[in-house]
């Protein structure tokens, strides 16, 4: 068979590969312009303004870029521009020196409202878990190394997988997992450090937010701090249990006296309950507060071999969940799903090296990541509302961020410039154009 010759040209057209950038400024519409300063100090006349630093950073991290050199491709890029709304678009230098100057405090709480008035605007598609006749809105509160291995950024330190790094706190929200708040953390610091300022910052949000019904907050057991649960009583929240100095043993005496066994079979049993006589950090003089527990007894190992000495494993779960045991078992069971929202921040994104040598700088970069995070998200559920248009079967109900940058941005597209307005050319043989022509309306 022979192999047809290719010859490689350049046209006068302007093409562009990352079409995509059009819906990405639909979703943002003219927040950043309402919310984002357009300086944060007096500056020169003819120098960038701090609104187009800031929606650099968050075009460039759309689109899948965390390097600040990655700007000096969009040079030229109309339609990055102009979906972005960047006034003028800043040089590599430019764009690390101006991230570098942006005042702290300012910055991020500037940063967090475009967030929330974001999140806002979609709120009605946040998913949510069902507990026995409460229909509950998750948030789920986390901390995820991320490697910066062989780097000398300040905050850089050994992290609980051991190795350097930092330890963000992550908070999303809704099924779909969009991103509500997020703190870049040194690698070293403990999970419950600053976490109860954190659980106030994301309280005071849900209560802007302003959802229909409750919401389920879910943390792990690095926060089991009675101060954490004084901060969540007017909140459902199921919080993992430390067991610390508890003996397994002892939990399965009282799963057998006093819960209930779900599942047995030869060789496993296991029981579930919960319990009303524990208080917070073992201090007598707090209330009670439930737990439920999962209690697992094996006496086979996993070749078959009978076991002298039963395995018993453990997990309890401070509630205020007016539920049986097994569904808060699931419920916090389904916790784990954030696991895949950390790897879609660090690595669809491509976040979990961060681009400064600066932690002031990094935490900027992280709160720009978190904004584009919900950007793609919410193209993605769009996709997935249009499903019936698309050119191939989507039965998730929550698309990946690497599958929305490779078929929506980084889809190709000729520029035709007609009327004073910028036409985005998609050819004959776009198969996602049917979905492309009706995304815009559900996005605005």
């Amino acid at each position: 068979m022979n192999i047809k010759r290719i010859q490689l040209i350049q046209c006068k057209g302007e093409l562009n590969s990352r079409a995509g950038n059009y819906f990405s400024g639909i979703v943002l519409g003219e927040l950043p312009r309402n919310i984002l300063p357009e300086n944060y100090y007096n500056r020169r006349i003819d120098a960038i303004i701090d609104r187009d630093i800031l929606l650099t950073q968050i075009g460039l991290l759309c689109n899948g870029y965390t390097d600040f050199n990655d700007v000096d491709q969009y040079k030229g890029d109309r339609l990055f521009t102009a979906a972005y709304g960047i006034g003028r678009l800043p040089s590599e230098a430019t764009l690390r020196q101006r991230l570098d100057e942006m005042p702290q405090e300012k910055s991020h709480e500037s940063l967090r409202e475009l967030n929330l008035k974001l999140l806002r605007k979609r709120k009605s598609e946040f998913g949510r878990v069902e507990a026995e006749g409460l229909s509950l809105v998750p948030v789920d509160m986390d901390v995820t190394p991320m490697d910066n291995s062989r780097s000398n950024k300040q905050g850089s330190s050994l992290t609980y997988k051991k190795f350097a790094g930092f330890s963000p706190l992550l908070c999303y929200i809704g099924q779909e997992g969009y991103m509500l708040d997020c703190e870049l953390r040194e690698g070293k610091q403990h999970c419950q450090k600053d976490t109860p300022q954190a659980i106030v910052r994301v309280l005071e949000q849900l209560r802007y937010l302003n959802l229909s019904g409750q919401c389920l907050i879910r943390m792990d057991s690095g926060n089991d701090a009675a101060e954490n649960l004084d901060l969540l009583k007017d909140e459902y929240f199921i919080i993992k249990r430390n067991l610390r100095k508890e003996s397994p043993e002892q939990w399965l005496h009282t799963a057998r006296s006093l819960g209930e066994c779900v599942e047995s079979r030869e060789g496993k049993n296991v029981y579930t309950g919960v319990v009303y006589h524990l208080h917070p950090g073992g201090d007598k003089s707090r209330p009670c507060v439930p737990v439920a527990y999962k209690v697992v007894e094996r006496l086979f190992d996993r070749h078959g071999q009978q076991l002298l000495i039963p395995e018993v494993e453990v997990s309890t779960f401070w509630t205020n969940l007016p539920c049986e045991a097994p569904t808060i078992v699931k419920l916090y069971q389904d916790h784990g799903t954030s696991e895949q929202f950390h790897s879609e921040l660090k690595s669809d994104l491509d976040i979990e090296r961060l681009p400064s040598e600066k932690f002031c700088v990094n935490q900027i970069v992280l709160l720009c990541g978190m904004v584009a995070f919900n950007v793609l998200r919410a193209i993605g559920q769009g996709v997935i509302s249009l499903s019936q248009y698309a050119p191939k079967k989507i039965k998730a109900s929550r698309l990946r961020l690497k599958t929305v940058l490779r078929d929506v941005i980084d889809s190709a597209c000729r520029i035709v410039s007609h009327a004073g307005r910028i036409v985005l050319n998609f050819g004959s043989n776009c198969p996602w154009f049917k979905v492309y022509s009706r995304l815009a309306q559900v996005l605005a």
